[in-house]
């Protein structure tokens, strides 16, 4: 298929950017849009023009990095599918697809495509993890979790904090994200004596970086990639609020 891309450009985060207006030619159907894009840089390449620069690693729906605006929606719009997972059959032959990086101040454009996710890293630092003191490594089965608290972390740990849920709320806020990456450790007996002040320090490093506040609207859901679902905010406004209360 030949596709008309219209991409956005920008040199660096301190630069002016503007679309540019690129032809796709012979992709096939079953590429993936990553790989789309490659045949598109191999040949700016050969041109002597500066490829398109995007951010990418597993390319298998893991990390997150690929995460760019497609036709106004991020990854594309297909239900539970990271960009580097959605292919070119998608689309039709003589399409004209226009390509942008997320839109939100928490996370600046590094160059085109790419942007600055380092904020999300910030809030995990604030308390994304347990460090008490437990011992040893203990067995696997030797503290008993209740199999709806397993399942229920185990659906919020899915989160590949992507930033998608950012990008699609209309004040960029990362609740869904934070939520997400609080509720897998507080669900879980091993997150329990840090519950309260991991539930502060992430939403306190979410309001420092700048995200908006949750519109309750259900857009981040409705564009996650792995549908983490939007209960998960109303158990961290509830263990935020508890924390609170208790004067942590």
């Amino acid at each position: 298929m030949d596709l008309t891309l219209r991409v956005w450009r920008q040199a660096g985060p301190d630069r002016p950017g503007a679309f540019e207006e690129y032809r796709a030619r012979e992709i096939s159907e079953d590429a993936s849009f990553l790989e789309m894009l490659d045949v598109v840089n191999e040949r700016l390449t050969l041109e002597g023009k500066e490829p398109i620069t995007f951010d990418h690693d597993c390319r298998e729906g893991i990390c997150g990095t690929c995460g760019i605006m497609i036709n106004g929606k991020p990854h594309g719009g297909q239900k539970g599918t990271a960009t580097c997972q959605l292919h070119m059959r998608k689309f039709s032959d003589g399409d004209q697809i226009v390509i942008e990086p997320w839109r939100a101040a928490a996370f600046p454009i590094i160059k085109d495509l790419m942007v600055d996710r380092a904020a999300f890293d910030r809030i995990i630092q604030a308390g994304g993890f347990v460090s008490v003191n437990t011992g040893g490594t203990p067995d696997g089965n030797a503290i008993p979790v209740p199999k709806e608290a397993a399942e229920a972390s185990m659906d919020a740990a899915a989160c590949i904090g992507c930033g998608a849920c950012v990008a699609a709320c209309k004040n960029a806020s990362a609740m869904l994200f934070v939520a997400a990456k609080v509720s897998h450790l507080n669900l879980l007996p091993q997150g329990q004596a840090e519950k309260d002040r991991r539930a502060l320090a992430m939403v306190k490093q979410m309001d420092a970086e700048g995200f908006g506040a949750c519109t309750v609207t259900g857009s981040c859901e409705a564009v996650c990639p792995k549908e983490i679902n939007l209960s998960f905010i109303a158990k961290l406004n509830r263990d935020y609020g508890v924390a609170i209360l208790k004067g942590k």
